[in-house]
């Protein structure tokens, strides 16, 4: 299987550029296995998407925890949904507005995809 062509939705891309380059690296590794089909070990389900079609890495550095969110619902193609750094010191649950821009995003992706009839 080749590699799937990843986009970026809205400012996730410039987000994930502001991260520590450690906390680049291992997003970005998780990415390029999300783009041929495997998932990196430090990738999990983000919960309230259903199953694991939404996926979150969790990275710490020491200038905090960040996260990076993503789906491969879709067969020929990945799309980063929201790139941020955890703000709560309490818990480690994803926020509602964060939650509500990831769903927002994954609609948005989900209206590329269908406008290019699947073929990417």
């Amino acid at each position: 299987m080749g590699r799937k062509p990843l986009f970026w939705m809205s400012s996730s891309r410039r987000d994930l550029k502001d991260f520590p380059d450690q906390v680049q690296d291992l997003m970005g590794a998780a990415l390029l296995d999300a783009q041929h089909g495997d998932k990196h070990p430090d990738a999990k389900p983000l919960s309230g998407f259903g199953g694991a079609s939404v996926l979150e890495v969790v990275a710490d550095d020491k200038s905090g925890t960040y996260r990076g969110v993503y789906t491969v619902r879709f067969s020929e193609a990945v799309y980063v949904l929201h790139a941020f750094q955890k703000k709560s010191k309490s818990g480690i649950a994803t926020t509602k507005l964060d939650m509500d821009l990831i769903r927002m995003r994954l609609k948005m992706a989900e209206q590329h995809y269908t406008s290019k009839g699947g073929k990417l």
